[in-house]
């Protein structure tokens, strides 16, 4: 099977919606090898990262060549190219599609990840909106199949686009392979994991992700439960925000700083920390939440959106509007060991079962076959 992809984000991001693009032609390869990938991007970001998709005997990659260039070729002269090079389905990976598949028939699938400039519209510039708005509802109109990456997700295009049901699949989102590999001895809680004193936050530092709900909790446990907490992100007003609080609360020695890593490094933070702290109010999907379970870290998140998906039946879930709730479900996994080592195994196991990328592949093919009937 040919695959056309929109792989501007593959070759030129290097977080979340890069990271779905190339895990996404990463477990397809794996699972179907007969399958060629046509990677149709307007420019390419040279780098270790994405240098061995150009090198990869199963990925073909196109540029434009042409007087159409940029995101003029990717909206308008992307369906030509793929008439050309004989393209099976088109895959938009990102929430668009580009303009006029349907005249050359080619099948087309769209990946919705989330309609957060809908729920969340004040964290967004107003003409961001409308130019989103316009994109995801060419995208849910026209496209054949739509893959949603959450119940929650499916939920919110059904709402806001007048979708019937019956054209949406729901396929969870891969991690970076790292995560599905053997944890190394001593961090699993059957093998008596001993954690360090920290808790884990990982994600961007912005309201809708709720790290103030984070510390407003810590600043509401007893004196001798406060644990120290490392946020790993970064952000603007808010992060400014968060750090007004701690400050003024004397929670500054509880709470550390950190960049983004790679993820080598966020998997041994994962491991061995005491637990994860995670209760956005929205999210597409809460990768974060599924990378600390297949690190066989235990989980504290929200009770809404996607996240009870992520966190299945073996995380905490609060209410993320309730500091005073948070607080609680920390105070539960800091007390009591017990619990913390059965949601690290139990919680891996429900990970590794759910999210496997062979399971996730076999959807996504399952989800092209579809899109060509």
């Amino acid at each position: 099977m040919k695959i056309g992809l929109d792989a501007k984000r593959l070759f030129n991001n290097f977080t979340g919606l890069g990271n779905h693009s190339r895990t996404t032609v990463d477990i397809v390869g794996s699972e179907f090898p007969d399958t060629s990938f046509y990677l149709y991007t307007p420019r390419v970001t040279s780098c270790e990262t994405t240098d061995r998709y150009m090198n990869r005997p199963d990925c073909h990659v196109v540029m434009p060549d042409g007087m159409m260039r940029g995101s003029v070729w990717r909206t308008l002269g992307i369906a030509a190219e793929c008439r050309r090079d004989g393209i099976d389905v088109f895959h938009g990976l990102s929430n668009e599609l580009p303009v006029g598949m349907h005249r050359y028939g080619i099948p087309t699938v769209v990946t919705i990840h989330d309609v957060a400039f809908k729920t969340f519209p004040l964290m967004y510039k107003w003409h961001d909106r409308m130019i989103y708005d316009l994109k995801w509802r060419y995208a849910c109109r026209n496209a054949d199949r739509i893959i949603a990456i959450s119940q929650c997700t499916k939920l919110d295009v059904m709402r806001f686009y007048g979708v019937d049901e019956e054209k949406i699949s729901v396929v969870y989102q891969p991690v970076n392979g790292l995560y599905y590999e053997e944890l190394p001895s001593g961090t699993l809680a059957e093998e008596g994991k001993e954690c360090t004193d920290y808790m884990l936050y990982v994600g961007s530092v912005n309201s809708r992700k709720n790290l103030l709900g984070v510390v407003k909790a810590m600043s509401l446990l007893p004196a001798d439960l406060r644990t120290k907490l490392i946020v790993v992100g970064d952000g603007g007003t808010y992060k400014r925000e968060v750090m007004d609080y701690v400050v003024s609360h004397g929670l500054e020695p509880m709470v550390e700083w950190r960049r983004a890593t790679d993820h080598t490094e966020l998997r041994k933070l994962y491991s061995h920390a005491l637990l994860f702290v995670y209760p956005s109010f929205y999210e597409g999907f809460g990768l974060p939440v599924v990378e600390a379970q297949l690190s066989g870290c235990p989980v504290v998140t929200s009770n809404v959106s996607s996240l009870p998906e992520a966190g299945g039946p073996y995380a905490l879930k609060a209410d993320p509007n309730s500091p005073e709730d948070i607080a609680d479900k920390l105070s539960q996994l800091i007390t009591d060991k017990a619990l913390r080592n059965e949601l690290a195994l139990k919680g891996r196991e429900y990970a590794m079962n759910t999210f496997h990328p062979a399971v996730l592949a076999r959807q996504l093919m399952d989800v092209y076959r579809l899109s060509m009937e």
